[in-house]
């Protein structure tokens, strides 16, 4: 499977379990850890691991499991290393206070909608 499949399938598992504000920066070129941030946001610590459950086990389906997950257990902020991509998974208060988007704003922002709608 091909870094764009997976990232749509990332975004399809997001989504399958309801995430939130759903985006994608592309960090090619200017981070030397991975090829893209996906955020998105879960209504509660429980909702977030929910997420997180979601994505792994689509993923797993595809051959494809994190090289690193951190936060789980707290589920204030997740993060899962598949290293072409990362996503984070936060609380609406937790992904305030880090503010990735403005942190990594060099890279080029992306709807997953837009992203989910070009693979078909």
């Amino acid at each position: 499977m091909d870094n764009d499949n997976q990232l749509t399938e990332a975004l399809e598992a997001a989504l399958d379990k309801k995430a939130q504000d759903i985006v994608v920066i592309d960090l090619s070129g200017i981070c030397s850890f991975t090829d893209h941030f996906i955020i998105c946001t879960g209504t509660s610590t429980r909702h977030n691991q929910t997420i997180a459950d979601g994505l792994e086990e689509k993923l797993r389906k595809q051959g494809l499991r994190p090289l690193h997950t951190e936060g789980y257990a707290e589920g204030e902020w997740i993060l899962m290393d598949y290293v072409d991509f990362v996503v984070h998974i936060f609380t609406a208060r937790a992904r305030e206070f880090y503010d990735l988007e403005r942190l990594w704003r060099a890279g080029k922002r992306r709807e997953a909608h837009d992203l989910i709608g070009q693979r078909t």
